[in-house]
């Protein structure tokens, strides 16, 4: 396929008017056959890669089934998501195990290419476990994930921990070398962030969230990870979770090359108004907002394709930060920036047609073929 006269995301993280080619389910140098894809008025995106998110459209990663990563992956494609690693929940060992079971034999034959798991739980801190089933909170445990890893195939990308907490120094020294190691829901404060920064964890879950705020004299996580840069750091950037002017000042702060946008979605993504679940606890969905009975927000409602369009319409960050920030940085993340995040000959062929009118989707190719 041959796609002629669209804006093109390049490497270079700018927009240039170019043909691109298919062969196959790679982008090539030239194309494989005599079709040709006219994306006039279009900008061409890599696909995007959602690193943490939980579910949509009714199925949970946590059902530990085929069927729901098939249902998920499909949804997620058709928005223009076309790599996921989806997100745990803080839940019991055997039930953690299944997940992981049935992540690591799934074969993905339709919708998004599964890439990896995200653990989010269950090494965090009580006191800040935000909408994770505290009754499943463990201590930082190098053997019981290993065990979850090993179980999964070793697709584990990405393990959230509360430095903190009891045994988490222990855990990070075990295992900074084996898996990308997150800040997330932690009490820690700036020096005990900054400790854990040097000592192998390179990751923040959901900025902001789950954690102490930016104070200007407990700069806290935030502030810690803003000073080192070698940390990246998820926002979910659906226009609840964090306001407009924090999200600008975190771009200015980290700058678009340590941000990775993440949509933190739950099953009720994609589907009506209404009572669902996460984690085992109902959660009610009402528009973009998703609360435990209790009010504390739940995930998120929202793809990572419309919260590409929520940062550039309605908080006026640059159409080519948020492609960098959801399609590159979170490849490179979890290390398949070799294969997927860019638009590069030898690499698969997933790329999104957008209007540039509105940034409303034209055409996902996955894999080189359109859907």
């Amino acid at each position: 396929m041959k796609i002629i006269n669209a804006k093109v995301y390049t490497e270079a993280g700018i927009f240039e008017e170019k043909d691109v080619y298919t062969d196959g389910e790679l982008i090539a140098e030239k194309s494989g056959d005599d079709q040709v894809l006219d994306a006039k008025g279009c900008y061409l995106i890599p696909g995007l890669t959602d690193i943490h998110f939980h579910g949509c459209l009714g199925h949970d990663f946590c059902d530990g089934t085929h069927e729901s990563i098939e249902a998920m992956a499909v949804y997620e494609a058709s928005q223009g998501v076309t790599t996921i690693v989806p997100a745990t929940m803080t839940l019991g060992r055997d039930t953690l195990k299944k997940i992981c079971e049935a992540a690591g034999s799934y074969k993905s034959e339709k919708g998004a290419i599964l890439c990896g798991i995200n653990m989010e739980g269950p090494f965090i801190a009580m006191e800040r476990k935000g909408a994770q089933n505290g009754d499943f909170v463990h201590k930082p445990d190098a053997e019981m994930f290993r065990e979850l890893n090993k179980a999964s195939g070793g697709i584990v990308k990405l393990l959230a921990i509360a430095p903190e907490v009891e045994g988490a120094k222990e855990c990070i020294e075990e295992l900074k070398d084996e898996v990308v190691l997150s800040v997330a829901h932690t009490m820690a404060d700036y020096e005990q962030a900054k400790k854990a920064f040097e000592h192998g964890v390179h990751h923040v879950t959901h900025l902001y969230n789950a954690m102490a705020g930016l104070s200007h004299r407990k700069p806290g996580v935030v502030g810690a990870a803003a000073d080192d840069k070698h940390v990246e750091a998820e926002m979910i950037c659906d226009g609840v979770h964090i306001h407009p002017a924090t999200v600008r000042q975190t771009f200015k702060m980290f700058g678009d090359d340590r941000i990775i946008m993440i949509s933190d979605s739950m099953e009720a993504t994609g589907m009506p108004d209404g009572d669902y679940a996460l984690g085992g606890q109902k959660v009610i969905k009402k528009g973009h907002l998703a609360t435990l009975e209790d009010g504390t927000i739940a995930g998120s409602a929202t793809n990572l394709m419309d919260c590409v369009r929520v940062v550039v319409q309605k908080m006026n960050i640059p159409l080519e930060s948020a492609v960098k920030c959801a399609a590159v940085n979170s490849a490179k993340s979890v290390g398949i920036y070799d294969q997927y995040g860019s638009i590069t000959p030898g690499k698969t062929a997933n790329m999104v047609l957008l209007k540039e009118k509105d940034l409303s989707t034209k055409q996902v190719i996955l894999k080189g073929k359109m859907l």
